[in-house]
């Protein structure tokens, strides 16, 4: 039984009313809301700087999952989605992606099956997929070509210690030879995620494994008809991967495709610390005029002042990301007006499933009832907490209700 089909209203950030705005309680709280004019100016800030750099850009669509925003990436030109899971490549082939990197590993003959079917069914779409093993490749070969399709890779190229991809590029050489002889199976080139690189100054192993890939595509190169793809870079070190790859010999016709995801709503944690880091280091992306901006917020109430110095709001762990450091308050709002908000004088310091604890400075006056707006660290989790997201204006009125695909 579909149980939703009960409901009465659909989802937890529910407008009730229409037009709605947030700040006026005419929106179940709390509610994970998209600044309109942050996220076109992080689609259009992205996709210059691909420009600038004479690269494509395919941004990492499981940070959404939302086909609204996969759609005005590609109206911006995108060229590409990128998607970690086969379901993940049925979402943004229903919402119009006409290319799509899977950059993961198709395991599973229920995930071949589904591929198979999304191959049959849209046709016209570009679908790519990564391999980094004998085993692997083989069993997709056979599966593929037994229903007389051929479906298109690339070889991931990994670090020891890390995830998936052949941990030396002898290996990955070797694969690709092994790839070219298989009936089911097209090379298309060579994918590697340098994220995994960690550590208080990973900028020289990110730039040994950019210079070991560029060099592994050349040797590649013969077993690739047309055009080699090699991607990499998520929202870290795309200027690194650019730097890198332009200046290194690479194949004839070879396309450098870069994949940062969370760059779509930018945040204030973790993504904006590196973003300055890239500033300081990266010309092209100070020549370009703006830069990127947080444009996903938590908007939630106060419901408890239970004693003086804390309260207690109402959003917890089931609505937000909390792996990369709290939200924490950035707007403070009682019947529908702005308060002033002195830095650090709400701090958030614990959170539980619906319940985020706020310490309160002397003075702070925050009252049962109020809004706050809070700023996120690492937008994929807080995205996936939700089946619906609200798009915003500046005065925080509903423009659209975007829909998630997790």
């Amino acid at each position: 039984m579909k149980y939703q089909d009960n409901l009465l209203f659909p989802g937890k950030s529910a407008p009730l009313f229409s037009p709605a705005n947030v700040l006026a309680e005419e929106v179940c709280l709390p509610a994970a809301v998209i600044k309109q004019s942050a996220l076109e100016n992080n689609i259009q800030w992205m996709q210059r700087y691909a420009d600038a750099r004479g690269v494509s850009l395919a941004p990492h669509g499981k940070t959404t999952m939302t086909p609204w925003i996969f759609q005005a990436q590609q109206r911006a030109g995108a060229w590409a989605i990128g998607v970690g899971s086969a379901w993940q490549a049925c979402a943004a082939m229903a919402s119009g992606v006409q290319r799509v990197l899977m950059v993961n590993q198709l395991v599973g003959k229920a995930n071949m099956a589904m591929v198979a079917q999304l191959k049959a069914h849209y046709r016209e779409v570009d679908f790519i997929c990564c391999v980094d093993s004998e085993a692997n490749a083989r069993a997709l070969s056979d599966f593929f070509a037994a229903r007389r399709q051929r479906l298109d890779v690339m070889i991931e190229l990994g670090v020891a210690g890390g995830r998936c991809g052949c941990r030396t590029t002898a290996q990955g050489l070797a694969l690709a030879q092994s790839v070219a002889r298989l009936p089911g199976l097209r090379l298309r080139g060579l994918e590697l995620y340098e994220g995994v690189l960690h550590g208080d100054n990973p900028q020289p192993q990110v730039e040994a494994l950019l210079r070991d890939a560029a060099a592994l595509a050349c040797e590649m190169a013969p077993y690739v008809d047309g055009e080699f793809i090699l991607t990499g870079a998520g929202s870290v070190w795309y200027d690194v991967v650019c730097n890198v790859w332009l200046a290194a010999e690479r194949p004839p016709q070879c396309r450098v495709v870069i994949r940062p995801g969370c760059y779509i709503t930018h945040d204030t944690g973790i993504y904006d610390e590196s973003q300055q880091q890239l500033r300081a280091r990266d010309a092209t992306a100070c020549d370009l005029d703006g830069d990127l901006a947080s444009a996903l917020e938590l908007v939630a109430m106060v419901q408890s002042v239970p004693e003086p110095g804390r309260a207690v709001v109402n959003f917890g762990k089931r609505d937000s990301a909390f792996d990369a450091g709290l939200p924490q308050p950035t707007a403070h709002y009682r019947d529908g007006k702005a308060l002033a908000l002195d830095a650090g004088a709400l701090k958030s310091v614990g959170i539980m499933d619906q319940h985020c604890m706020l310490n309160v400075a002397p003075g702070c006056d925050v009252q049962v009832g109020d809004i706050l707006i809070f700023g996120t660290s690492h937008p994929c989790l807080t995205f996936d907490k939700w089946k619906t997201l609200l798009l915003v204006d500046d005065e925080y009125r509903v423009v659209e209700e975007l829909e998630t695909l997790f």
